[in-house]
């Protein structure tokens, strides 16, 4: 049971009281009172004062009688924890106060060991910086030094959100002093439960924060002379706070100094922490307002902690003397939750801004990507459209020497065409006509026959030539786009697709004379031999003979220039669907320059809304810069007129007291002169009247900070405190008006 428990780890020392007789008699006494074994002292010699015999009785009998002293006898019990709890008796009184006598996670405490903690380096790591000068932690692999490592590496398993902080680890080792380490570890898990302890050592830190800002505003409220000094040297709270609030003065003051203010937090909480602070600087007062920074740094790490270390009763009660309103403290913590939350809508709004200019910032590299790949689409469609045209000029130059050419074919061709005529004519003459033939003649028919068979070579390579070019054109077309799907374009298809068929029904006409004239050649030969079969006179004559062999190489050279006549047609039938393709493809050439003056407009659009954009930027940063020098120019402004207006009213407090001291030796003056006391009573009420006009501007002014500074500050109506004779009198400032009035 609780009570069993409490009373067993005290049967060593009441075997040692039971050893003297004094002691003996008292415990003999105090049972028959209260019927029940009550746990004494732990002295074990008979030189323990009366007093020390009374109090280890006393809290004997509080551990026996818990659950009725804290129903029925707090009050006495929250007096005597502050005198002290005796040294014995604080495991016992520390589980009792945390209720962590019967915990089911103590149960757990063994498998807890069994099991890896990722937080062990870390633990490892802080152990030799944890009491490093008290015994039962010195030395490396010590018995003190294990079970913290053990208390420690269990939290950490039973609270994975929180895990490890360095502070708590003095704390358990505070705890460890007093008890074994499992019911260490069951206080420990209270007071991060019950005390507010898990949120000031969460990673977020958010209880810490909320302890410094209450403590800020103590500090001004109380101290404000001491605030302005930290302010102007720029000694923020959280520099020498901080400690106090995560290891609850235990790294901070001499040991037995902590353990008394421990003893008052296992019963009150964290406001013990903020009056022993709001003490300390009190007491420090003077000596901090004459310090630099450095000097007050050196003045808390040096001074501070040895002040009280023979007298901590002192610092109790001089921490008891601070005003400390909860209600107040609950409204503080209300603010700073506002405060945050609006620090938390702020940051998500900069987060979001951020995140949009980081998306309009890779929206502008991806526009400045889309226009430098825009433009080198752009010179390459120049490129090629400067390589096209270049083709298509050598293209129209090849076609107008084939022009040129067909042309000179068909004067040939004509020249054959009369030549045939002629022959055509000549047939109906007898063959003794071709005895007129002459010498002239038929060196004159030589020369036409080498003039044909050069014509018809230089036809030839010209047609192979032309052949090869239509090739190549028909490969190139073949690899440009088909854009037959443009009504205009299929117009003009339609007209080239009639001049080849005109030019093909020429071609076909072509070809019909050429037939005619091999079907002539071939009726003009069998004449020849029949009529050289009937052994006429043909072959008397050499010449004759001679002249029939040229007059048949000229038809032959003549048919030959027909057939080529013919391939040329064809050639220049094909070399007119090439000029209709070339005109296609300039159609297509043209289409291509339009996409490309397209492409230009909206690059360069793109290069202005890339500008605007940049400028919109450049103007938000400027806004942003601008909006952040003004709201801390004005909360400067502001700090330095709360400064103004809290002096003033301390001068205004200082002259107020001057005053009524003056009233009351004014009073005791006109009891003597009546005449005289009026007439001071009058000045008395002019000064009082401009006075208060002062308060009522200085309340103005406070009130007009209040809405500028995101923190408040109440300003009490004076009280002026006098003293008379042996008698000290309290007066509020609007009653004595009122009674001077």
């Amino acid at each position: 049971t609780l009570r069993q428990q409490a009373l067993r780890p005290l049967e060593p020392f009441q075997e040692l009281l039971e050893a003297d007789s004094k002691s003996m008699r008292s415990m003999s006494g105090s049972r028959r009172n209260s019927g029940s074994s009550l746990v004494s002292s732990s002295s074990a010699s008979s030189n323990l004062s009366h007093l020390e015999e009374d109090t280890w009785i006393l809290w004997g009998r509080i551990v026996n009688e818990w659950e009725e002293w804290r129903r029925k006898k707090d009050k006495l019990l929250k007096e005597l924890i502050r005198k002290g709890i005796p040294h014995h008796f604080r495991a016992i009184v520390w589980q009792l106060l945390g209720n962590a006598t019967d915990m089911p996670v103590k149960n757990q405490y063994s498998e807890l060991l069994k099991m890896s903690s990722p937080c062990e380096k870390l633990i490892r790591r802080d152990i030799a910086r944890t009491y490093p000068e008290h015994e039962f932690f010195k030395g490396q692999d010590s018995l003190g030094q294990e079970v913290l490592f053990n208390v420690m590496k269990a939290y950490s398993l039973v609270d994975r959100e929180v895990g490890y902080c360095q502070g708590s680890a003095f704390i358990v080792g505070l705890l460890l002093m007093q008890m074994p380490e499992e019911e260490a570890f069951c206080v420990f898990v209270r007071l991060m439960q019950e005390y507010r302890l898990r949120e000031l050592f969460k990673p977020s830190m958010a209880e810490l924060g909320l302890c410094i800002y209450q403590f800020e505003y103590l500090l001004q409220e109380q101290l404000p002379e001491l605030n302005v000094h930290f302010r102007s040297q720029s000694f923020h709270t959280s520099m020498y706070a901080s400690s106090w609030f995560l290891t609850l003065f235990l790294t901070f003051l001499p040991l037995p100094v902590a353990t008394r203010i421990f003893d008052i937090f296992m019963y009150e909480g964290l406001e013990i922490i903020f009056r022993v602070g709001l003490a300390i600087l009190q007491y420090n007062q003077t000596d901090l307002i004459q310090l630099d920074m450095e000097g007050m740094s050196q003045h808390f790490q040096k001074v501070i902690p040895h002040q009280f270390d023979s007298c901590p009763d002192k610092l109790i009660l001089r921490a008891y003397q601070v005003k400390y309103n909860p209600k107040r403290m609950k409204k503080l913590e209300k603010e700073y939750t506002t405060i945050k939350n609006k620090e938390m809508e702020e940051q998500i709004e900069i987060k979001r801004l951020r995140t949009e200019n980081r998306l309009l910032k890779q929206r502008i590299e991806t526009l400045e990507k889309e226009s430098a790949a825009l433009a080198d689409r752009l010179i390459q469609g120049q490129v090629t459209r400067a390589q096209e045209a270049e083709e298509n000029y050598v293209i129209k130059r090849e076609l107008a020497v084939v022009r040129q050419q067909c042309s000179t074919a068909s004067e040939s061709l004509e020249k054959a065409q009369d030549t045939i005529r002629e022959l055509q004519q000549q047939k109906c003459y007898s063959p003794k006509c071709l005895v007129c033939y002459t010498e002239p003649f038929v060196s004159n028919l030589q020369t036409q026959l080498e003039q044909s068979r050069l014509r018809e070579a230089e036809l030839l390579g010209a047609l192979k030539e032309m052949q090869d070019k239509v090739l190549d054109l028909e490969k190139r077309s073949s690899c440009l786009p088909d854009e037959n799907n443009m009504a205009a374009l299929q117009e003009e298809v339609k007209q080239m697709k009639l001049r080849e068929l005109e030019t093909l029904r020429s071609f076909r006409e072509m070809q019909d004379t050429v037939t005619e004239l091999n079907q002539r050649w071939q009726h003009h030969m069998s004449r020849g031999s029949s009529t050289g079969g009937g052994g006429g006179h043909w072959k008397e004559s050499p010449k004759k003979n001679a002249m029939n062999e040229l007059q048949d190489k000229l038809m032959t050279v003549r048919l030959r220039e027909a057939q080529a006549q013919a391939e040329l047609r064809e050639v220049k039938l094909k070399a007119l669907q090439l000029e209709s393709q070339n005109q296609i493809h300039s159609k297509l050439i043209g289409r291509n320059e339009q996409e490309r003056s397209a492409l230009q407009d909206r690059l360069q659009m793109l290069a202005n809304q890339n500008k605007a954009l940049q400028a919109q930027l450049n103007e938000m940063k400027r806004k942003q810069a601008e909006s952040d020098c003004k709201s801390k120019e004005e909360v400067m402004a502001v700090r330095l007129r709360e400064a103004d207006s809290m002096a003033a009213m301390a001068e205004l407090r200082q002259k107020i007291a001057e005053l009524e001291i003056q009233k009351e030796e004014g009073l005791i003056q006109g009891q003597l002169n009546h005449s005289d006391s009026r007439q001071y009573i009058n000045q008395l009420r002019d000064q009082i009247t401009e006075l208060k006009n002062e308060v009522l501007h200085a309340d103005t002014l406070a009130l007009n900070t209040e809405m500028h500074c995101s923190q408040c500050f109440i300003i009490n109506v004076p009280q002026v405190a006098f003293e008379t004779g042996t008698k000290c009198m309290k007066i509020d400032f609007r009653t004595f008006l009122e009674t001077v009035n």
